[in-house]
């Protein structure tokens, strides 16, 4: 048996296959619940990276997520989300996955062992000493992982990283490291389901606690939401509505006069200013909105 915890058989799933649909589902949900609390563990370890991230973007960094297989793919997927929830620039926070774009949806054999494919990634990403440099990973222990780190420490960037393994040889390469010892998995090997679980709630806690604290969100408001469809503009009006204390109706033609810009909507009606005012103000506060209403 590996010593690697995230290899270890689970005792609990031993019979898994002789298992009842209904005990079947219940042993996952009972390993499931696991995860939660391994995250909970690792809480002052996550605040150390989100104020590493939050300085980065202040300063124009950037964050950059690598990983192989599901650890690529959930760091591709949150830093796609993070353009229409909090309209970041797509340079601000990338998803890079080893073996390009193709292996979202493939396998690609050999691209968590290849620090050829390392070596290319991070010089496309081409970090800088402002940036900061994420590598995902269940095991911690992939080539390709430990090359992007190595590489990026060179070259004077910020690294994170993000391990279900408390022996992951990435460890020593990163400022902080987020492990999240969540146990053997149901199915022996299978990090794609309680270590990817985790991977998932640890990078919405990065993503989301950064925007936040650069001023992404009013409250628990996103106002810096893309009104892209019918459901985000009506979204997008009640929280005009509610951080204006006005009606939807009158919500609606301020967010028609600033051009489906919440914050500038907002900032309309509170200071009773022209859009072009209110972009100004809003520069004025590096576009935190409550320095605004507030000054």
């Amino acid at each position: 048996m590996s010593n690697i915890l995230t290899e270890q058989s689970n005792p609990q799933s031993e019979t898994i296959d002789l298992m009842k649909t209904a005990e079947l589902v219940r042993t996952i949900n009972e390993e499931d619940k696991k995860v939660a609390f391994a995250v909970e563990k690792a809480l002052p370890e996550i605040a150390k990276a989100v104020d590493i991230i939050t300085n980065a973007f202040l300063n124009g960094g950037r964050l950059g997520y690598f990983g192989s297989g599901t650890s690529g793919r959930l760091g591709v997927l949150d830093a796609s989300e993070c353009l229409p929830t909090f309209s970041a620039p797509e340079e601000m926070i990338s998803g890079i996955i080893a073996g390009g774009d193709y292996a979202l949806r493939h396998a690609v054999e050999g691209a968590e062992d290849s620090a050829e494919k390392a070596l290319a990634d991070i010089a496309d990403f081409n970090p800088q000493p402002v940036d900061v440099v994420a590598g995902i990973s269940a095991s911690g222990n992939p080539r390709y992982i430990l090359s992007v780190l190595e590489e990026a420490r060179s070259r004077g960037a910020k690294t994170i990283g993000i391990t279900s393994n408390p022996e992951a040889k990435l460890k020593p390469l990163c400022d902080v490291c987020i492990t999240t010892a969540v146990g053997a998995e149901v199915i022996t090997g299978s990090s794609r389901m309680k270590s990817g679980t985790a991977q998932k709630m640890v990078l919405n806690m990065l993503s989301t606690a950064s925007m936040v604290k650069i001023g992404k969100t009013y409250g628990n408001y996103m106002i810096d939401l893309q009104l892209s469809n019918e459901k985000l503009i009506d979204r997008g009006n009640r929280i005009i509505a509610s951080i204006c204390k006005i009606e939807l109706a009158k919500a609606d033609e301020y967010r028609i006069k600033a051009d489906n810009n919440i914050k500038t909507a907002c900032v309309m009606c509170k200071k009773q200013c022209t859009k072009q005012e209110a972009t100004q103000l809003l520069a004025k506060h590096n576009g935190i909105l409550r320095k605004v209403i507030e000054e």
